[in-house]
């Protein structure tokens, strides 16, 4: 897992900021209830993209696989909050995920290729922040979040390759522009603590 993490890291193009986990240190419910709400949101892309583009076959099995495990993980959040006495309840999204997809083309492939690219970006940012968090959590909640380290590693990596064929060419430009944008994301101060938010300052 090491190995993978390490390609996580080279490839985001800056760390977690320190405030973020104190925020979600002091917002351990509210962090599990967004969590549960990004892994079925995640399941809902995979879903959609393979309601979209029902021709590309590669695209149809990784996307299927990955709505499944997805939903598993909804499932095992839900499963802690239950044991936590944590309601799960309705939640404003984060600026994270719609700041990224402000820049996806309206027209395809391109529309394809930036989506998957904002999907390996997101996949790749949510296994750097379990792996972030996990050493300061009990340890209940740090053995999940390490397991989820693998399969997220993984979704990122099938987001990449799938975004490399949809293009049939050098991806490299567009992952730097949505790259660059998800570092203003992530560092910017944020109103209010999220799972993929920036660190609230107040």
């Amino acid at each position: 897992m090491t190995a993978a993490l390490d390609a996580i890291h080279n490839f985001l193009p800056c760390r977690t900021p320190e405030r973020w986990i104190e925020n979600a240190l002091a917002n351990q419910e509210l962090m599990l209830i967004d969590h549960a709400h990004c892994e079925k949101k995640a399941a809902s892309t995979a879903l959609s993209l393979m309601y979209r583009y029902v021709d590309n076959v590669d695209l149809l099995n990784k996307m299927s696989r990955l709505a499944r495990e997805e939903l598993r993980h909804f499932e095992q959040v839900l499963a802690i909050m239950k044991k936590r006495g944590v309601a799960y309840d309705h939640l404003t999204p984060a600026r994270y995920a719609a700041g990224l997809r402000k820049e996806v083309r309206s027209e395809d492939p391109g529309r394809l290729v930036d989506v998957l690219i904002v999907g390996a970006i997101i996949e790749a940012r949510s296994c750097e922040r379990f792996a972030a968090l996990a050493p300061h959590l009990d340890d209940k909640l740090a053995e999940f979040y390490n397991s989820l380290l693998k399969s997220e590693a993984r979704h990122y990596q099938d987001y990449l390759t799938l975004a490399e064929q949809a293009a049939g060419a050098s991806i490299d430009e567009r992952v730097a522009t949505f790259l660059a944008l998800e570092q203003r994301l992530i560092e910017t101060p944020d109103v209010e603590f999220r799972f993929h938010s920036g660190p609230v300052m107040a």
